[in-house]
C-alpha cells in the first residue's frame, strides 16, 4: 500500500515540477561527454542553473573530436530537427567552435528566432556571426589562450633552457593555436630554439621526448590524434608522453593538471562555464541578447602544480605574483586548526544530542504509532476502492492487490501473492501485457490499454489497465501497479447506441427497400398477366411456363436479396476485419441506389488512380452505416431544399501515406456555421423528428472503435464530411 502511495506521490510531484520548469535551456557541446573540458563547462553551468527550479537544461554532444565532415554534420542536424521538433528552447548555449559554426549554419533551420550564447571560442572574430544575420541572436565568452606570456613564463621560470619543445596536433583547434604561434616563435627564436611537433606518429613523438637535453622543457599542447589517425583521450595523449619524460611540462588548459603538467597561466573550463551560465541567466530573466556584450577578454588563470614543482625544483619567486597551487600539503598547524574545530562541532553537537534526547525518543514513539495507524488506514483505503488493483515486482511477480482483484477472480488475497499474469489473463492477454511490463519499466512511463476477459459464469467484462512504475524507497524501479477500470456498462451502452442508430435508419431503409422491389414487382404482375392470357387463348405452352417459372425466379432471388443485405447491414461486427471500401460503397448503393435514382440525385464515386482496392481495419458493418447515415443525410437535404440545378453527391476516395481518405459531398447548401460545430453531439438535431444519434455514433463509430477522424466544413454551397481511417500494417 505504501508503495502505492508513493507512485501517486511521484505522480503528483512530477505535474507540480513541470508547472514550475518553465525554461528549456540547450546545451550543445562540440565534444563528447568524458572529454574534461566540456564536463568542466557542464558542472559549472548546472551549478549555477541549481538553485533555479524553473531552469531544464538539456546537454547533447557532437562528438567532432572524433568525426568532423560536412555530411556528418548535415545528418547531424537532420537527427537534432527529427529529435527536437517538439522541443520548444528560450535558450542554446554552445561550447567550442565546432558548435558554434555548426549553429551559424543551421540555426535558421533548427532553432530560428531563439538566441544563442557561445563559450570556449578560439580566433574569435565577429564577422562570422554576420553570416545567416547570427549577430541579431549571439552573444557569449571568448576563450583566449595567453601563448606570448606562457613563453615568458617558461622562459623565466627556466634562464637555462635550450629548447622548448612545442606538442600538437592537427585537429581544428591545434591549427588555431599553430597560427597564433607563428609569430611568438619569431620573436622568441632568438633567446631559444624552438622545435614544434605535429605530425609524428606516438612511437616516434615518444623517442624523440624520451632523448631530450635535461634543460630543454615541454609545452603540451593537444594530442587527440597522432599522424598515423590514432585517438587519444585528454588523459591518454598527455599520458604517453608524461610517462616516459624526464623534463618539465607546461600546458595552456585547466584540465591537463593533475595529469603531469607543471602549470602555467592555463584557459579555464569552469570559468568559461560560470561566465556564460551568468549571461544565460540574464537572457532567461527577458534581458535582450543585443544588450549583452560579448566577452572578449578570457578569464585566464596561473595555475601550478606543488608536486611537479617540487619534482623539478621550480620556485615562483620574483616571476609570478598571483597564482593559485593545487596538491599542496596542509601544514601541521592548518591539520591541528581543523581538528580542533572538528571537535568543538561534535561536542557541540553531542551536546545537543543529549539534551533533546529525550525528547526525540517520545517524538519517535508517537509516530510509529501514527504510523501504524496509517499503514491500517491505507489498507481498509485500498481495499474499499471498487476498482480491481495488483501491484507486482520487476520480475513480473505478485505481491499484492486489494480486495476487489481477488473477488473478481474468485481468490483470496494471500493467494495472489508469488503468481503471475498467467495465473490470471488468458495466455495472449499474459504475452502482450508482459511485453506492456517491459516496456514500461524500461521507459519509465504510464501505459493504459483494453482488455476482454471471459470469466467461468460465461460473463465477458471490458477493462482499461492503467499502468505505471513505481519506486521504492531507494530510488530505484520496484515493479508496476496497475488499476483495471471495468468499462463494461459503457461498451454494452455504445453498442446499444449503435444498433438503436440502426434502427432510427430503419425508415430510409424501408423506403430504399419498396424502392428496390418495385422493378421487380411490375416484372412479375407482366409476368402473371402474360402466362393467364396464354392460357385464355389455349396457347399456353410448356415452353412458356418455364419460360415464366425461370423468370419469376430471377426477380424473386433479387427481391430476397436485397432483404439479406438488409440483414446484414442490422446484425452487429463482433470483432475487427480486414474489408474493402470500395465493396462497402457497393454493399450501400444495393440498398438506397434505386432511391438515389427516383430522387433524381446523381452519386459518382472517384477512387484514386493507381489503386484497384482500399482495404481498411475496423468493424465491417458499423462502417457502412456510418456511410448509409451520411448519404442519407445528403440525400434528405436535397429532398428538403429541392434544389433547381442537378442534385448531386460527389465520393472521392484515395489515399496518402498514412489514411485512407474519404470525401462525401452535396450540393444541397452549406450548415449553418452557428451549429456546424455541434452537428456531431449526441442528441443534436435540426429535424422535429429527429433523433440526433445518427452523426454522433458515426463519430463513436470513426474515432473510438476504428481509431480515425471524421470532421465536417463547408466550401461555397457544398458540404464536405471527411473520413480518415489509418492505413492497417496487418493488411
Amino acid at each position: 500500500m505504501k508503495k502505492f502511495l508513493l507512485l501517486y506521490f511521484l505522480f503528483f510531484s512530477t505535474i507540480c515540477f513541470a508547472e514550475v520548469a518553465n525554461k528549456e535551456v540547450l546545451l550543445l557541446h562540440s565534444y563528447h561527454k568524458g572529454y574534461k573540458w566540456s564536463d568542466d563547462i557542464s558542472k559549472a553551468i548546472e551549478d549555477k542553473f541549481a538553485s533555479h527550479k524553473n531552469i531544464e537544461l538539456t546537454t547533447m554532444y557532437m562528438d567532432t573530436k572524433r568525426i568532423l565532415d560536412p555530411i556528418y554534420l548535415n545528418k547531424l542536424a537532420n537527427l537534432y530537427k527529427e529529435q527536437l521538433s517538439n522541443r520548444h528552447f528560450d535558450l542554446i548555449i554552445v561550447s567550442d567552435n565546432n558548435a558554434l559554426e555548426f549553429m551559424i549554419r543551421y540555426h535558421e533551420y533548427l532553432f530560428k528566432d531563439i538566441p544563442v550564447l557561445f563559450c570556449g571560442i578560439n580566433n574569435f572574430d565577429k564577422a562570422q556571426l554576420e553570416e545567416n544575420s547570427m549577430n541579431e541572436f549571439t552573444s557569449g565568452v571568448v576563450e583566449q589562450v595567453d601563448l606570448e606570456k606562457n613563453f615568458k613564463l617558461i622562459h623565466d621560470l627556466h634562464p637555462k633552457m635550450k629548447n622548448l619543445i612545442i606538442i600538437n596536433d592537427q585537429s581544428k583547434t591545434g591549427y588555431a593555436i599553430k597560427r597564433d604561434l607563428r609569430p611568438i616563435i619569431e620573436k622568441y627564436k632568438f633567446i631559444f630554439n624552438i622545435k614544434y611537433i605535429d605530425k609524428m606518429d606516438i612511437k616516434d613523438l615518444k623517442n624523440e621526448v624520451q632523448n631530450l637535453d635535461k634543460d630543454d622543457v615541454l609545452l603540451f599542447v593537444l594530442l587527440f590524434k597522432d599522424k598515423t589517425g590514432k585517438n587519444f583521450t585528454y588523459k591518454e595523449g598527455l599520458k604517453q608522453i608524461k610517462s616516459i619524460s624526464k623534463n618539465p611540462i607546461y600546458g595552456l588548459w585547466d584540465f591537463y593538471l593533475n595529469y603531469g603538467i607543471v602549470g602555467g597561466l592555463v584557459t579555464s573550463a569552469t570559468a568559461q562555464g560560470d561566465s556564460v551560465a551568468n549571461m544565460a541567466l540574464q537572457v532567461l530573466k527577458g534581458k535582450s541578447i543585443k544588450k549583452i556584450p560579448i566577452l572578449e577578454k578570457s578569464p585566464n588563470r596561473y595555475i601550478f602544480d606543488y608536486n611537479e614543482l617540487k619534482r623539478f625544483d621550480i620556485s615562483l619567486d620574483d616571476v609570478v605574483d598571483n597564482y593559485e597551487i593545487i596538491n599542496e600539503p596542509t601544514s601541521i598547524y592548518r591539520q591541528n586548526t581543523k581538528f580542533v574545530i572538528i571537535i568543538i562541532i561534535i561536542i557541540f553537537t553531542l551536546s545537543i544530542m543529549v539534551v533533546t534526547m529525550r525528547a526525540n525518543i517520545q517524538r519517535r514513539k508517537k509516530l510509529e504509532n501514527e504510523l501504524s495507524n496509517q499503514l491500517k488506514f491505507e489498507k481498509v483505503l485500498l481495499d474499499t476502492i471498487p476498482n480491481a488493483i495488483y501491484y507486482k515486482n520487476r520480475d513480473g511477480k505478485f505481491i499484492g492487490c486489494n480486495l476487489a482483484f481477488a473477488k473478481l477472480f474468485n481468490v483470496t488475497k494471500k493467494e495472489v501473492i508469488g503468481k503471475t499474469a498467467f495465473d490470471f489473463f488468458p495466455k495472449d492477454i499474459a504475452s502482450k501485457n508482459v511485453a506492456i511490463d517491459e516496456n514500461i519499466l524500461k521507459n519509465q512511463i504510464t501505459n493504459t490499454s483494453e482488455i476482454a476477459l471471459h470469466f467461468s459464469n460465461l460473463q465477458m467484462k471490458y477493462f482499461i489497465l492503467n499502468k505505471a512504475a513505481y519506486e521504492n524507497i531507494n530510488g530505484e524501479i520496484g515493479g508496476i501497479v496497475c488499476i483495471m477500470d471495468d468499462i463494461t456498462d459503457r461498451v454494452q451502452q455504445k453498442q446499444f447506441i449503435i444498433q438503436q442508430s440502426k434502427l432510427a435508419e430503419m425508415g430510409d431503409m424501408v423506403a430504399a427497400i419498396a424502392h428496390q422491389w418495385n422493378e421487380p414487382l411490375v416484372e412479375l404482375s407482366a409476368l402473371v398477366q402474360d402466362i393467364q392470357t396464354s392460357h385464355m387463348l389455349e396457347e399456353l405452352q410448356t415452353q412458356d411456363v418455364e419460360n415464366f417459372v425461370k423468370s419469376s425466379m430471377v426477380q424473386i432471388q433479387y427481391m430476397s436479396q436485397t432483404l439479406t443485405d438488409f440483414r446484414n447491414f442490422l446484425k452487429p461486427s463482433t470483432k475487427k476485419i480486414n474489408f474493402s471500401i470500395k465493396q462497402s460503397f457497393n454493399d450501400i448503393l444495393e440498398i438506397v441506389g434505386k432511391q438515389l435514382f427516383y430522387c433524381n440525385i446523381k452519386l459518382e464515386i472517384n477512387y484514386q488512380e493507381n489503386f484497384d482496392d482500399f482495404i481498411i481495419y475496423g468493424y465491417k458493418n458499423e462502417f457502412k452505416q456510418v456511410l448509409l447515415n451520411l448519404i442519407n443525410n445528403a440525400k434528405n437535404k436535397i429532398v428538403e431544399n429541392n434544389l433547381e440545378s442537378i442534385s448531386k453527391i460527389t465520393i472521392n476516395v484515395y489515399k496518402n501515406s498514412s489514411y485512407n481518405m474519404i470525401e462525401i459531398v452535396d450540393n444541397a447548401g452549406e450548415i449553418d456555421e452557428k451549429i456546424i460545430h455541434s452537428i456531431f453531439d449526441p442528441y443534436f438535431t435540426t429535424k422535429k423528428e429527429g433523433t440526433g444519434i445518427g452523426l454522433y455514433m458515426a463519430k463513436v463509430i470513426i474515432e473510438d472503435k476504428m481509431q480515425g477522424q471524421i470532421f465536417v466544413r463547408n466550401d461555397e454551397n457544398n458540404v464536405i464530411f471527411t473520413i480518415k481511417i489509418p492505413i492497417n500494417k496487418k493488411v
